[in-house]
């Protein structure tokens, strides 16, 4: 269903949500910034492991929770940020994450409630949320391409 610059999307398993992932690393472009918010268990890394298989990153994929931030190399670099931990985040770490969000490479950010405003602008936001036996998830994206994407997945 869509609505707008919305699409919702229901994942009844995490295999489907790797394939919501998939579709939309595969329609990425450099550049592209995925803000994932929901709670505990509603599939935000399954997603990133689809996302990194769409880009063609060979290597597994995991929660950053303790590092911050992982690094995969695909046909597009992808950052995978988990700001969980941080309670207060220094402004270093703000530039240090704009480099990655404002780069060649693809970026989603677990947690992403924490990021400030202008750290969000032009994102696609994808609201991760726990049904009984599955997931519903609504993305916002300007990005047509992401949009279609994700309603096809």
């Amino acid at each position: 269903m869509t609505d707008g610059d919305s699409v919702f999307v229901d994942v009844p398993t995490p295999e489907c949500m790797r394939a919501l992932g998939e579709a939309l690393g595969r329609a990425a472009r450099a550049g592209d910034r995925f803000l994932l918010e929901g709670p505990f268990g509603a599939g935000k890394t399954t997603f990133v492991q689809g996302l990194a298989e769409g880009l063609d990153v060979p290597t597994p994929v995991s929660s950053p929770s303790f590092v911050i931030e992982n690094q995969y190399r695909g046909r597009l670099m992808l950052y995978h940020v988990d700001l969980y931990r941080l309670e207060r985040v220094e402004a270093e770490l703000w530039e240090s994450l704009e480099e990655h969000l404002y780069g060649e490479g693809v970026t989603a950010v677990e947690w992403a409630e924490k990021l400030p405003d202008q750290l969000r602008d032009g994102a696609t936001l994808l609201r991760f949320e726990l049904r009984d036996t599955s997931r519903r998830i609504a993305l916002v994206s300007p990005e047509e391409r992401l949009r279609s994407a994700a309603a096809a997945a």
